[in-house]
């Protein structure tokens, strides 16, 4: 009947609520450091009665071509990818499919997919570690699977179990596992996405889906290096994102209109976009990076700022990585407030800003040098100072990632 439908609907939304909190609490508890894939291989007990497909149900075709693995001292950011793939299909008839490894391969969509007309679709990025004992590791890769969950949610996609998805990508890190470059200096980037395959020109909840799952080796994120300070542009004209909106999810949505705005930038010598919100000009996010605030206040008291999670900027696992660092060593004040340009300008003038970086899966840390506001240059001294934090996070964190600390 109906009426029990509904009733079971309602009960398994809130076991997932009560899964997530769970997990959500597990996290807190838990110290940053990087898990070796074997964590992934127990069962947890599952408190939802429908859910993604088992791992355990997980079919494997193997690619009868192989490609040769890059040298990691030529590798570049997302141009290159392995030799597998794992697919996940959905449909609001049948539920989830069968968990699929194949060979990398093209998609075959149909015209009207929803996915290409109403942006019903979403994405992550995380990455795998070759450690110094040999043995590959994800990046509290929870944090990724929480953040993908909400994004699904506001999607109006079909929810997942978390844990058994994690299995899944650890199957095809097992079988691609040559793909995970040995070096400390590069890494295996994980991206997993899932869209709208809904064939109809309607705008509505999505009756198909498709999770998918490419891996690939990746060297730095920016052409200027590893660790080279970037120029920005901070024009109040353009917004990213807003309160009520999308910018916390992780939607391309949220991507494709900030290239016109990079592009201006680049027209004027920068290399990035610092994003201003409002009329009291809020500082949120430097590119597509969480931005960092070293400085000393102007009661003398040395602070490391950063904005709050508060429906605007991306909740990014680097960023909460360092806040961990930050509290765990507890050097200086950490704080999580709205910081307006004015404030910025005016620390700028007075001497008191130490450092300036962002914070990202794919960066890691990127130090900013300069800044374009207005019409005038400011010069950051974040690398003339050091930069000693942006240099110790990011020493710290990849030490953690690769695990030299045996």
């Amino acid at each position: 009947p109906s009426h029990l439908t509904r009733a079971i609907q309602q009960l398994f939304i809130f076991q997932m609520h009560v899964q997530s909190m769970i997990m959500n609490k597990l996290l807190s508890s838990c110290p940053l450091y990087s898990p070796p894939l074997s964590v992934f291989s127990f069962s947890l007990p599952l408190f939802l009665p429908v859910c993604l497909c088992q791992a355990a149900d997980l079919t494997i075709e193997r690619n009868p071509v192989v490609k040769p693995k890059p040298d990691p001292s030529t590798l570049v950011f997302g141009k290159q990818f392995s030799d597998h793939m794992l697919n996940i299909s959905w449909s609001a008839a049948g539920g989830w499919e069968a968990p699929q490894i194949k060979p990398f391969q093209n998609l075959s969509l149909h015209p009207a997919s929803s996915a290409l007309h109403y942006s019903i679709e979403l994405f992550e990025g995380m990455k795998a570690f070759r450690g110094v004992d040999n043995h590959i590791r994800l990046f509290r890769p929870m944090l990724n699977m929480e953040r993908m969950y909400r994004s699904t949610e506001r999607s109006c996609l079909p929810l997942f179990d978390k844990v058994e998805l994690i299995k899944c990508i650890n199957k095809l890190i097992e079988v691609d596992q040559e793909w995970v470059p040995y070096s400390t200096d590069a890494s295996l980037y994980i991206r997993p996405t899932f869209i709208g395959t809904e064939p109809s020109l309607g705008v509505s909840r999505t009756g198909h889906s498709l999770l998918f799952v490419i891996i690939g080796p990746v060297g730095p994120y920016f052409a200027t290096g590893g660790f080279s300070p970037v120029s920005l542009l901070a024009d109040p004209r353009y917004v990213r994102a807003w309160r009520g909106g999308v910018g916390e999810y992780k939607m391309g949505g949220n991507y494709g209109p900030t290239i016109a705005v990079q592009s201006e930038a680049a027209k004027q010598g920068c290399q990035q976009v610092l994003w201003l919100y409002g009329e009291n000009e809020e500082i949120t996010e430097v590119g597509t990076m969480n931005l960092f605030i070293y400085w000393t206040t102007e009661k003398g008291e040395k602070e490391l700022v950063t904005p709050p999670l508060d429906g605007v900027i991306l909740p990014g696992v680097t960023r909460q990585s360092l806040l961990d660092l930050a509290r765990e060593w507890g050097d200086f004040k950490v704080t999580e407030r709205r910081v307006l340009m004015k404030e910025l300008i005016d620390a700028l003038e007075d001497g008191r800003i130490l450092e300036v970086f962002g914070s990202g899966t794919a960066c890691v840390v990127c130090p900013v040098g300069s800044l374009l506001y207005r019409g005038q240059t400011y010069q950051i001294p974040t690398m003339k100072n050091g930069p000693d934090l942006a240099k110790r996070f990011h020493k710290e964190l990849t030490d953690i990632q690769v695990e030299k600390f045996f």
